[in-house]
């Protein structure tokens, strides 16, 4: 069964809507059809947080809301949920908790950004974890830019109604907005347009294989975090899109005793804590991934399938020995993650065929690991150079060594020539590691942008060579970081 129309849930109704173009954007919807115009464009690229809404979905059989960059989300990956604007939160004439407490606190000035605000303020009113903390608020926010007001009196709103548990409308009204949604669920597939021009959006795997054979042309999105880019800001003129985020079978995630296996359409939200659980620097990578908004819609498959040489997630899962399912029809096979990237955006993966899941092994009891990601700014940047690390030790020597950057080449690459010159190091001599460090400088020919020199890229990843020796053999997390020179300032007040 198919269907030629996306159906959501808005102010407590049903809304179906039919024969749009596949491009079109959930802001452009609200804004040039709803007339709902709380909602701004402000970068148009998902960085500023001036168009966040919030979308709801069933999860673990209550409805729980994710902020969502409505300038990069397309109006069809909206099927199924809830969608809240601004103007949704304020009930029977009053203000919503998160409205008021920005008001009593002066949160606001020129009142460009505030709706984004108050949107990814909404989402963490309804969070689980309570009570939150200042850094847990200012993670939230990440993702919302305000250059009026400054942060601290939008953190102190926060913290006077975000602390307790929700008791707003959409609280009031969370099992009936449920059982509306599971009623949305109806399994069947949807395709809005033709064989030349369409928006499509699978309900299981076998559909998604199939259509995507017939169409090998069309552009597979997850959670549209960059291809959102080439529409608004590459002005790309993609007419056929299917998007994968209704195939529940390719989101699962298993926590198993020796691996991790994440489905490839799991986002970095529902990954982060098992990632976690594998590494901190692992967790901590994630936490910096975007912003609040971009971890919900993107995807572990989608990054690594976009094959970007200065994405973050590649170059650790590389260190970790990663393997991807891939999937062609009927057939599926299965191939380190390091030899899927071949050269600039181009990755070995078929005509049709699309990445099932990601295969993470975890640390041995003997196995060590590191990940560094050095941007100009701490959250919500790209970075111009990510270094992961994972040493096998035998006592105090590295019996062998993983090491991956992303920012240095065409594609996220291993450091062969450094592991080579790592067997056999010992932790406890530094004057031993100069020649790892200096095998760098063979690894890699670095790119040279507006993000970084290749001068400075070489500097950087052979002071990370030292940094995780260093770090390594003292069993320690320096803090030269900036999550360590947090910590320092907090205990110092």
């Amino acid at each position: 069964m198919t269907r030629d129309a996306i159906r959501f849930w808005r102010n407590g109704q049903p809304i179906e809507v039919s024969g749009f173009h596949p491009r079109t954007t959930l802001l452009d919807y609200l804004r040039l059809q709803e007339r709902r115009v709380g909602t701004k464009e402000g970068c148009a690229e998902g960085d500023c947080g001036a168009c966040t809404v919030a979308l709801g979905r069933v999860r673990a059989g209550r409805v729980r809301y994710e902020p969502v960059n409505a300038c990069i989300l397309l109006l069809g990956q909206v099927d199924g949920a809830e969608v809240v604007t601004v103007e949704d939160l304020a009930s029977t004439g009053e203000l919503h908790p998160v409205q008021s407490a920005m008001v009593t606190h002066h949160g606001s000035q020129c009142g460009f950004c505030t709706p984004g605000i108050v949107m990814s303020l909404f989402t963490l009113y309804h969070q689980d974890a309570r009570p939150l903390s200042r850094e847990q608020i200012n993670d939230a926010l990440a993702g919302n830019l305000c250059r009026c007001t400054g942060y601290r009196p939008i953190v102190d709103a926060a913290l006077e109604a975000c602390t307790g548990e929700p008791r707003d409308a959409f609280a009031q009204a969370g099992e009936e907005t449920a059982r509306a949604l599971a009623e949305l669920a109806d399994g069947q597939d949807i395709l809005i347009g033709n064989d030349v021009c369409f928006f499509a959006a699978p309900a299981s795997e076998a559909s998604l294989a199939a259509l995507y054979a017939q169409h090998p042309d069309a552009t597979l999105v997850a959670g549209c975090t960059d291809v959102g880019l080439w529409i608004t800001k590459g002005m790309a003129e993609i007419e056929k899109i299917i998007w994968i985020g209704r195939i529940t079978g390719i989101s699962r995630i298993e926590d198993g005793e020796d691996k991790l296996t994440v489905g490839a359409t799991a986002t970095h939200a529902e990954a982060f804590a098992r990632l976690g659980a594998i590494d901190p620097d692992l967790g901590e990578l994630v936490r910096r991934f975007g912003s609040a908004q971009v971890r919900a819609s993107g995807t572990v498959g989608g990054n690594i399938a976009n094959g970007s040489p200065i994405g973050d997630l590649a170059p650790a899962l590389i260190a970790l020995d990663t393997t991807l399912e891939l999937r062609q029809g009927e057939s599926t096979r299965v191939l380190p993650l390091e030899d899927f990237f071949i050269a600039y955006r181009k990755q070995d993966r078929l005509p049709g065929e699309f990445v099932r899941r990601v295969t993470v092994p975890k640390l041995k009891g003997n196995e060590a690991f590191r990940a560094y990601k050095v941007s100009k700014r701490f959250d919500e940047d790209i970075s111009a150079v990510m270094g992961a690390f994972r040493f096998t030790l035998d006592g105090r020597r590295i019996a062998g060594a993983r090491i991956a950057f992303g920012g240095m080449a065409g594609i996220p690459k291993r450091a062969l020539q450094t592991e080579v010159a790592l067997a056999g190091v010992s932790l406890d001599e530094p004057s031993s590691w100069g020649d790892a460090m200096a095998a760098i400088a063979r690894d890699y020919r670095p790119l040279d942008d507006h993000r970084a020199s290749a001068a400075y890229r070489s500097t950087v990843a052979r002071n990370l060579v030292f940094k995780a020796l260093s770090e390594t053999a003292s069993g320690e997390t320096r803090a030269t970081r900036i999550i360590g020179q947090r910590e320092a300032l907090h205990a110092a007040e």
